[in-house]
């Protein structure tokens, strides 16, 4: 009999530490805990010791951790017809772990496909350009749609970036070469400011010397005295045109006057030879006049 009663107690001891272990559940202070009693929903429990009625309770874990999703590599092409390839990557967590729990079946696989789904009809109305250099705000317009999107899930996606964009090579190449040219364009636009403010300069200081003349003696002496520094070089001393304007003005008279008693001397002779010639004829009528064959003289 004794035996019996402790076989009995044995056993119910059993039982009693299995349920007492199938009724307590420990949460960790990122996880919460949607309890179905019966199939129904009850309040949320956790963190910490949370205790459930043995074959009535069924409980599921929820983290609310920040999750990290790798969205895979997709196929796009830009609006300006431009084949590229996409990588990104997610952050989302769970603020409403009921609905994670009712709403949505595998929370992880919904979340992802609706990154894929959305980046492909987020960045296919991109241009190239856009793609490159305005990642900020697609990454933004990314975010607030996968977030809406899953809103009735109780998940909220914190960031959305885009990863990499892998572009053809011949693209590659094609936007080096404009880059290279954009380049070059600016580079001479800046050489031609350049030269038109220094022409301008150059301007001004012509009128400045231009009112003195002494100005460019000056600055002949100080070019002479800048390169004279250098003992290697040889010094070519330009000489203004004023200063030699003079000498042949000089010179032009001189030979003027020269050739006005040149010609004066050849009208007299001339002259006289006329004379002479008229006189003879006078004295005898059968030599005619021979004025006409003397020819005038002309002036060189």
């Amino acid at each position: 009999m004794l035996v019996a009663i402790a076989i009995v107690l044995v056993c119910l001891l059993v039982t009693a530490l299995v349920l007492a272990g199938a009724s307590v559940r420990v949460l960790r202070e990122y996880e919460r805990g949607v309890v179905f009693r019966l199939g129904r929903v009850t309040r949320q429990r956790g963190p910490g010791l949370v205790l459930l009625v043995p074959g009535i309770d069924r409980m599921v874990r929820v983290s609310l951790r920040t999750v990290t999703l790798k969205i895979p590599a997709q196929e796009i092409i830009t609006r300006d017809n431009v084949p590229a390839r996409v990588t990104a990557v997610a952050y989302y967590r769970i603020i409403d772990p009921t609905k994670s729990a009712i709403e949505i079946e595998d929370v992880v696989a919904a979340t992802s496909l609706i990154a894929q789904t959305t980046l492909r009809s987020v960045l296919g109305k991109a241009e190239l350009d856009a793609l490159l250099a305005e990642r900020e705000r697609l990454n933004d317009h990314l975010q607030q749609i996968i977030d809406d999107q899953t809103e009735p899930w109780g998940v909220k996606a914190t960031t959305v970036e885009i990863k990499d964009v892998e572009i053809p090579e011949r693209m590659q190449h094609a936007m080096a070469r404009q880059a290279e040219a954009e380049r070059e364009r600016r580079a001479k636009v800046i050489n031609a400011e350049g030269e038109f403010q220094a022409s301008a300069r150059l301007a001004d200081a012509a009128d400045v010397i231009g009112r003195n003349p002494v100005t460019i003696q000056l600055r002949y002496l100080q070019t002479l005295m800048e390169v004279s520094s250098n003992q290697s070089s040889t010094i070519v001393f330009p000489v203004p045109v004023d200063m030699l304007r003079p000498l042949v003005d000089a010179a032009g008279k001189r030979a003027a006057n020269v050739e006005g008693a040149d010609q004066s001397q050849l009208e007299e002779a001339l002259g006289a030879a006329r004379q002479a010639l008229e006189e003879a004829g006078a004295a005898n009528p059968l030599l005619g006049t021979p004025s006409a064959a003397v020819p005038e003289p002309r002036a060189e």
